[in-house]
């Protein structure tokens, strides 16, 4: 089978190879492919600028849905022909406190599919019967592509930031993952605010069709002003950094409130320089988010399910695996919001008539 390969650490190093198709072990289960979204961290595995543990050769692509095609010995919760999404973390160590209290997104041992074990950027994925979901029946394949990046934001946005209905949260990214970001912290009940750049026009055009009023443009407006005004100067209560630029996260240390929430999202992919002071003169509460765990797929499916969060409309360019390195370009140059590449190469405009 087909698959986009990274094949040895280093800029680039990844390309399109036959790989033999696999075939699930014991408490295993054998997924076919139907849509597999790119991924910010696709990139940073391309420019191998990552944190995260990465073993080559590997086949890339970690959001993905499809359908499974065989299951292991010993699997008895999982049927051939269902339509399923999957969880990224291969495997953990299951014996430290992360992994025994239900964080395993943080288990030190953790390994997850394309990055250390092969991924879904290809026709066929095996991953671990606990970590397969099923695909609520009216999710298409499109928007069941979007099922991690969605979970990964409610465990950010849910789990770690606790928002309270009526509080002002600024989202500052105009992303696939801010967009889902703010999707779920207005499922909270908060009134949100959206900030990003003149890049992003055709993003806070999407971001208004999807129901947001308020939005700030920080190269042509001051987002100091603008938030001391909409909050009387009191400043926001929550900061969701999901845009991994630094400028975003200096600005969020200025304009959240006293005791105020700062949850960082996004990835950066390199070091700079922040006032961290600010942190304990505002007494802020200051989180990382990484991943995402059980809990917090179960919520994303029941929002996704329930139409309270859409995933569909962030979905721009759909690419045959053929197409990699224009749709990569495309994501990195932001001239997209969220590209699926198609391990099947079926007709793109057939996917986004049926999604399935």
């Amino acid at each position: 089978m087909k698959a986009l390969v990274k094949f040895a650490r280093g800029e680039g190093q990844m390309e399109v190879r036959e790989v033999e198709e696999p075939f699930p072990k014991e408490g295993q289960v054998k997924i076919e492919v139907k849509a597999a979204g790119i991924c910010g961290s696709d990139i940073h595995i391309f420019h191998d600028d990552i944190d995260i543990p990465i073993r080559t050769p590997v086949v890339t692509g970690h959001e993905f849905c499809g359908v499974i095609a065989e299951v292991g010995k010993g699997v008895s919760h999982w049927n051939v022909g269902e339509r399923v999404t999957s969880e990224t973390a291969f495997s953990v160590c299951e014996r430290c406190q992360y992994c025994r209290t239900g964080h395993y997104n943080l288990c030190r041992d953790r390994r997850g599919i394309g990055f250390w074990f092969n991924g879904a950027f290809a026709n066929y994925v095996i991953v671990p019967e606990t970590r397969v979901h099923k695909l609520p029946d009216n999710v298409d394949f499109i928007s069941g592509a979007l099922c991690e990046p969605l979970s990964v934001v409610t465990h950010g946005v849910i789990e770690l930031s606790h928002i309270d209905p009526g509080e002002t949260v600024l989202v500052s990214g105009v992303g696939a993952i801010g967009l889902l970001a703010a999707q779920v912290a207005r499922s909270e009940g908060a009134r949100v605010i959206i900030s990003g750049t003149s890049e992003d026009r055709d993003r806070f055009k999407l971001a208004r069709e999807l129901g947001f009023e308020e939005f700030v443009n920080v190269q042509q407006q001051d987002l100091n002003q603008f938030i001391a005004e909409v909050t009387q100067e009191k400043g926001v209560d929550v900061v969701l950094e999901c845009s991994g630029a630094p400028a975003a996260a200096r600005s969020g240390f200025e304009v959240i409130k006293k005791q105020g929430v700062y949850t960082q999202i996004g990835l950066f992919g390199k070091p700079f320089e922040i006032n961290f002071e600010t942190i304990a003169y505002k007494e802020l509460t200051v989180s990382g988010s990484f991943s995402q765990r059980w809990t917090a797929w179960k919520t994303a499916l029941a929002l996704l399910e329930k139409g309270i969060v859409k995933t569909k409309p962030l979905v721009t360019d759909i690419y045959p695996i053929r197409g990699w390195q224009e749709a990569f370009g495309k994501f990195e140059r932001k001239e997209s919001m969220k590209v699926i590449l198609n391990p099947l190469e079926t007709d793109k405009s057939k996917i986004l008539a049926t999604g399935r």
